[in-house]
C-alpha cells in the first residue's frame, strides 16, 4: 500500500510534498532553512532529501516510510495496538522532539499524527517539519475549508489566536500537539475523539472553541482507567491553556520512563534491529545513502556560494552575523558595452537576455582563473573586485589587470547571434583604494561594496574608450610596484565630481601572449556616452 505521492530518486523511493506556489526565489534564508532541516540526523527524524525549485513543480522531497503515518495506523482497526506498541510510539516521538528542540531548527511548527510516520521497523519518524520561508507565499485558496480546518486540530490556542507571531510555531505549541496525539493513541480516534469529526462544520466549531478560551478551555474528553493515571495527567498538562504551564519534552520523557519503570520501550525496533544485522550489504547501503545526502548538501552549499563569497556563505550557514568590513586596499573593475542602448533598441527583449547571458557566461568562465569576486551585473555593466573579502596584499591590482586583458581578448571571438557582423565594443575602467563591504538585505542578500573607490572605478569606466582598459593613477602605482604591466599615458580627463585626472591605458603585460582587439575596430567617439 502506498500512503503518499512517491517517486524514485537515485534508486530510493521518496515522498513528494507539493508546495502550492508557481515560483520560488532561492535566497540565502531559504537555503539556510533547508540546510538546517537536512542536517538533522537522528533515528526518530525522517530525513529531508531535498527540494525541487523548478517553476510550477515546487516541492519538498522526504524519505518514504512504508507503513504510512501514525494516523493511518491508529485508525486502522485491523492493526492491534497493545500498550507495548503505544508506549513504543510515544517514546519515539518524545525522543525525536527532544532532539529537534535541541537543534538549530528548535521546533516542528506543525506536529500532528499524520506527519509522524511509521517505517518498516514499526519505529516512529517525525516528518514534515515546517519550512515557513520556503513556503512563503503558498496559495491555500485551492484547499477547501474542511482541509484547512483539519490542519488546525492539533494547533495550540495561542497559535490560533496569533498565527503571524507564531509563524514558525513554538516548543510549547509542539507539546500541545503531542497531547492531542496522546489522546488519539489512547482512544484510537481522530483528534478530540469525536465520531462525527468529519461532519460539516464540526472541525471549525472545535477550532473556534479552542481559540476562544472558555471556562474551562475546550479539550478532548478521555475517560479514566484507559491508561495509567500518570499518563492521563501528563496528557492534560500538555493541553494547559498557558504555554508556561506545559511540560518540556525532557519532562515528558521522565514521566514515560517512570511509567515504564526504566525498561526499554522500543521492543519492536530492537527485535527488527537484531534481524537486520544479518542482512547482506546493510553497511554498504547506509554508506551509499549517506553519500547521496552529502552530495545533495554539497549542491545546496555550491548554490549559496554562487550568491555570496564562500567565506561569507559559510558564516551565514553557521547562523553567524556578518558584520561590515573595511579593506585598506582593493581594486574595483567596471565594464560596459559602448552602443548598448542602440543595440537594445534594434533587438527584442529575448534577444538581449540571450546575448547578455552568453556574454556573462563567457566572462564568468574567464574570471574563474583569477583571485577576484564578481560583485554584480546590472544591464550591460559587469562589476568585479579583488582584495576582498579575503585580502591578498597588493596582488589585487595585478589580478584585475590580467583579468581585464583576458576579458578584452575573449570578446574578439565573441559573436552576437542576432547581429553576427557587429563588433562588441567593451570598455573597461579600474581603480585601486580603500573599500567597505558587507551583506545587505534579508531577501536576496547581496555582498555590496561602498566608498569613493567604487565611485571612482565607475567613473573610470564611463569616461573610458571602447576596446581600452582605463586605469587610474592609484591603480597604476600598484601595478608599477608589481612590475611587468605595460601602460600608456592618456592624459588629463575630466570626470564628474572628480575634476581633471591624469589617467592611463593598460596595453599589455609581460608574458601575456593573447591578441587584444585591434583599435582600428574601435567605435567612433560619436557612439560613446561619457559620464
Amino acid at each position: 500500500q502506498i500512503f503518499a505521492t512517491v517517486a524514485m530518486l537515485d534508486g530510493q523511493l521518496v515522498a513528494i510534498k507539493p508546495v502550492q506556489k508557481r515560483s520560488l526565489t532561492v535566497t540565502a534564508e531559504v537555503v539556510l532553512e533547508l540546510n538546517w532541516i537536512r542536517s538533522l540526523k537522528f533515528k526518530a527524524i525522517n530525513p529531508l532529501i531535498g527540494a525541487c525549485v523548478d517553476p510550477g513543480k515546487i516541492c519538498l522531497i522526504w524519505a518514504y516510510c512504508g507503513k504510512g503515518s501514525l494516523a493511518d495506523v491508529v485508525q486502522n482497526e485491523d492493526i492491534k495496538l497493545d500498550w507495548i506498541f503505544k508506549i513504543s510510539f510515544i517514546t519515539d516521538i518524545v525522543k525525536g522532539m527532544i532532539y529537534l528542540h535541541d537543534s538549530p531548527v528548535q521546533c516542528h511548527g506543525g506536529l500532528k499524527s499524520s506527519n509522524v510516520l511509521i517505517d518498516n521497523h514499526w519505529s516512529c519518524k517525525i516528518s514534515d517539519i515546517q519550512t515557513p520561508i520556503f513556503r512563503s507565499g503558498e496559495k491555500t485558496s485551492i484547499l477547501g475549508t474542511h482541509q484547512i480546518s483539519c490542519r488546525k486540530l492539533w494547533t495550540a490556542p495561542e497559535v490560533l489566536r496569533n498565527p503571524i507571531a507564531y509563524h514558525r510555531g513554538s516548543k510549547k505549541a509542539d507539546v500541545f500537539a503531542f497531547g492531542i496525539i496522546l489522546q488519539e493513541l489512547i482512544l484510537r480516534t481522530g483528534p478530540y475523539g469525536h465520531d462525527d469529526i468529519e461532519a460539516e462544520g464540526k472541525q471549525a466549531y472545535i477550532i473556534e472553541r479552542v481559540r476562544e478560551c472558555g471556562a474551562p478551555p475546550y479539550r478532548p474528553v478521555v475517560g479514566k482507567g484507559l491508561v495509567a493515571d500518570s499518563i492521563t495527567e501528563l496528557m492534560r498538562s500538555c493541553w494547559e491553556e498557558n504555554p508556561v504551564d506545559r511540560p518540556s519534552f525532557n519532562q515528558v520523557e521522565d514521566v514515560i520512563r517512570k511509567v515504564n519503570k526504566g525498561k526499554t520501550t522500543n521492543i519492536i525496533d530492537q527485535m527488527v534491529h537484531m534481524l537486520s544485522k544479518y542482512a547482506d550489504h546493510l553497511e554498504e547501503l547506509v554508506a551509499e545513502r549517506t553519500k547521496q545526502l552529502e552530495d545533495e548538501q554539497k549542491k545546496t552549499d555550491e548554490l549559496l556560494c554562487r550568491m555570496l563569497p564562500a567565506s561569507i556563505a559559510n558564516d551565514l550557514k553557521k547562523g553567524k552575523t556578518v558584520l561590515p568590513a573595511y579593506f585598506d586596499s582593493a581594486t574595483v573593475f567596471f565594464s560596459d558595452i559602448v552602443g548598448f542602448t542602440k543595440l537594445a533598441a534594434d533587438s527584442t527583449s529575448f534577444q538581449i537576455v540571450d546575448f547578455l547571458n552568453q556574454l556573462y557566461t563567457t566572462f564568468d568562465n574567464v574570471i574563474d582563473k583569477y583571485d577576484v569576486y564578481k560583485v554584480e551585473t546590472i544591464g550591460d555593466a559587469y562589476m568585479v573586485a579583488s582584495g576582498l573579502p579575503v585580502p591578498n596584499g597588493n596582488k589585487h591590482a595585478g589580478e584585475i589587470a590580467t583579468m581585464a586583458l583576458d576579458l578584452l581578448t575573449s570578446i574578439s571571438a565573441f559573436e552576437i547571434d542576432h547581429q553576427p557582423h557587429k563588433i562588441l565594443q567593451l570598455r573597461v575602467g579600474m581603480h585601486s583604494g580603500p573599500v567597505a563591504a558587507g551583506v545587505v538585505g534579508l531577501k536576496m542578500p547581496r555582498y555590496c561594496l561602498f566608498g569613493d573607490t567604487v565611485n571612482t572605478a565607475s567613473r573610470m569606466e564611463s569616461s573610458g574608450l571602447a576596446l581600452r582598459i582605463h586605469v587610474s593613477p592609484e591603480c597604476k602605482m600598484v601595478l608599477d610596484q608589481l612590475g611587468g604591466y605595460q601602460l600608456e599615458e592618456r592624459g588629463y580627463v575630466e570626470m564628474k565630481g572628480k575634476g581633471s585626472i591624469f589617467t592611463y591605458f593598460l596595453t599589455g603585460k609581460e608574458g601575456f601572449k593573447k591578441q587584444l582587439p585591434s583599435l582600428d575596430l574601435q567605435a567612433p567617439l560619436s557612439e560613446h556616452t561619457f559620464k
